[in-house]
């Protein structure tokens, strides 16, 4: 039990820091007007994400187990749930005005509107794989078959603290949404380039191509019909990659 409350309240007070770090940095001039940049966007967001979510419990697995684990995901509701109370708190005023969870309240009940929005919280290690496949395994085909490469941080970054009457729980969630639709977004155009290079044919399911093509638009665009023959899918290789091309075929190197 003490090795649990130490954890907890070890992670608590980490936690705690890297909240009053960042909103001390605006006030640090110029030195914290280029390090606002630079933690907004990848790959130093990606390193304050990790300590805001994944690197407290790999810390309280390893010192503790599954107890470590759970001291952590503990401390880290508390200090989430405390600078909500506080931001909301200081901004009073807003506070009153429309509110994005206020309203879906309303519209669903608090009970359902905050389990539906804490389910969503069971997807964070799902964008992490997604996250560490872009910076860990991607860069492998760029080396190795020259893919195109990607400027991540056109991809991964946040900007929604910017908005206007945007505080407290609207805030956290609306940060959340905005960096998982970057790294969700750069996977997929990643994920396109593969399924372009190695498997360019069209799914028997006419469904499955109709409701997929928003994503994979080559399905439309180039793919080989399912009752095509390997003849058609080599020579449309050869066709979209003679002239050391590797991108989808409707990446906008293409289109140059």
């Amino acid at each position: 039990m003490y090795t649990f409350i130490w954890v907890f309240l070890a992670i608590l007070g980490g936690e705690t820091l890297l909240v009053l770090f960042l909103h001390l940095i605006p006030r640090l001039g110029w030195l914290g007007k280029n390090l606002t940049v630079i933690l907004a966007e990848a790959p130093g967001l990606d390193v304050i994400v990790s300590l805001f979510l994944w690197v407290p419990w790999v810390i309280g697995g390893v010192i503790y187990g599954w107890l470590g684990l759970i001291a952590a995901i503990a401390a880290q509701f508390l200090v989430m749930q405390s600078w909500i109370f506080i931001h909301e708190l200081l901004h009073r005023r807003t506070a009153k005005g429309s509110r994005i969870h206020g309203f879906m309240n309303q519209q669903f009940g608090w009970w359902r509107n905050n389990i539906a929005l804490w389910a969503t919280a069971l997807a964070v290690p799902v964008f992490f794989t997604i996250r560490f496949a872009e910076v860990f395994v991607y860069p492998i085909l760029v080396w190795v078959l020259s893919f195109p490469d990607y400027k991540h941080k056109e991809w991964v970054n946040v900007s929604r603290q910017k908005f206007q009457g945007l505080i407290g729980k609207d805030l956290i969630w609306c940060l959340y949404c905005d960096w998982m639709t970057g790294v969700y977004s750069l996977g997929a155009e990643m994920l396109r380039n593969v399924e372009s290079f190695w498997c360019p044919i069209r799914f028997y399911d006419g469904k499955k191509c109709e409701n997929c093509k928003l994503d994979f638009p080559d399905i439309e665009g180039g793919w080989v019909a399912a009752n095509g023959s390997m003849d058609d899918v080599e020579e449309l290789l050869k066709q979209k990659y003679g002239e050391q091309q590797r991108s989808w075929f409707g990446h906008p190197d293409r289109q140059q």
